[in-house]
């Protein structure tokens, strides 16, 4: 009975041990979301200066500017959260700009806005 109850527990014992370290080794998920969400929306920006550079059509650089909004909600690193609302209001205001057919103004604002991104980006990656 004794040696039945100590392989029981050393049982347990080694199952927990095997849990516990499986969830050490898993990759984080998370971090990788992040990831592709700041690359993603620092690309998007660059598009959209590029268009602005180029003369495209305004409705095509607000297109590409709403998509960069929505993906840097994704984002999130709590070091930047207010660097990262700060430049989503430049982008919204680059945004106003070019709908309001103040081209000039709109690609600064993107310039502005892009700048603020690479520097979020940078500060999240030297972390990580």
């Amino acid at each position: 009975m004794r040696i039945l109850r100590k392989t029981v527990i050393s049982f347990m014992i080694a199952a927990f041990i095997g849990a516990v370290s499986s969830v050490a080794y898993a990759a984080a998920t998370g971090e990788a979301k992040v990831t592709e969400a700041s690359e993603n929306a620092v690309a998007k920006i660059q598009e959209a200066v590029s268009l602005a550079e180029k003369g495209s059509d305004k409705a095509e650089i607000i297109k590409v500017i709403n998509e960069a909004r929505q993906i840097q909600k994704e984002f999130r690193y709590e070091r930047t959260e207010r660097q990262r609302e700060r430049a989503n209001n430049i982008l919204r205001a680059a945004r106003d700009a070019y709908t309001k057919d103040d081209l000039k103004n709109g690609e600064a604002k993107l310039r502005e806005a892009l700048a603020a991104y690479q520097e979020i980006k940078a500060i999240y990656d030297s972390k990580h």
